[in-house]
């Protein structure tokens, strides 16, 4: 089978499969000459065993990237043991801190047959069942001392180098929190307000409880272990001192 063809079929069987699964899916294709995309890919599959042994005989000429609205992906790879169909492995978040991903076992991937509507079936009762709980796992790990907010309530952590930290339940408060000064981190959904000029992160602070408390939102602040949290957020809110933040290892 010429190249073409086998980079066209690759393609077709993404898109049908993609459209096949539960929830969103959009499909890419990588192509050959897209190396510098299939060598980040290829560090970034989450697989400890079939398609972790593939690729360390076979590295990616080739692959289709299954994306979700919330940064879950998926990789489609060409088979190499003389069988129809391919390989699907999950994909590990970018930008999570190396500790997020102690001790949560691998979603490793699956060999799929040629066809793409009963390998969707396939992949949604299996590999999106264990990929979800581990993507749940390292992003709740990536957390690390910040309370998870409720939906009527943000909460607000001073971090060790003096900025400020929220994971909001929903979207409703994330353009409120942009507005005044947070930038948020598209992987692990986590809000921050530096800490470089005290004053304007205290008046940031004071100027989103009023706007959030219009949507119903309440506001809570919470300084790390080992001091005592407010029950609520107050009208100044001098800034928690400034400490140091030890490297994670990577275990992943």
């Amino acid at each position: 089978m010429h190249d073409h063809d086998t980079s066209e079929r690759l393609a077709s069987y993404a898109d049908v499969l993609a459209g096949e699964l539960p929830d969103t899916w959009t499909s890419t294709h990588l192509p050959a000459d897209a190396k510098d995309d299939l060598a980040e890919l290829s560090d970034r599959i989450w697989d400890l065993d079939l398609v972790a042994a593939s690729l360390a005989q076979h590295p990616l000429t080739q692959a289709a990237v299954l994306s979700r609205p919330d940064g879950a992906q998926l990789a489609l790879l060409d088979r190499h043991d003389g069988r129809d169909g391919f390989l699907i492995a999950a994909v590990a978040p970018r930008a999570l801190p190396d500790e997020a991903y102690r001790a949560v076992p691998e979603p490793n991937g699956v060999a799929l047959a040629d066809d793409p509507f009963l390998s969707a079936e396939q992949v949604a009762g299996d590999l999106l069942t264990r990929y979800d709980r581990a993507l749940a796992q390292v992003r709740h790990n990536a957390l690390g001392g910040i309370q998870p907010s409720q939906p009527d309530r943000i909460v607000l952590t001073w971090q060790p180098d003096g900025s400020v930290a929220t994971a909001p339940a929903d979207d409703r408060a994330g353009t409120i929190l942009v507005a005044h000064g947070f930038i948020q981190d598209p992987q692990s959904g986590i809000y921050r307000l530096g800490g470089d000029d005290t004053q304007v992160q205290a008046r940031a602070l004071r100027a989103i409880g009023p706007r959030l408390d219009v949507l119903g939102i309440g506001t809570a602040l919470q300084h790390p272990a080992g001091r005592t949290a407010p029950t609520s957020a107050p009208a100044s809110m001098p800034p928690a001192p400034a400490g140091t933040r030890t490297p994670a290892a990577r275990t992943r």
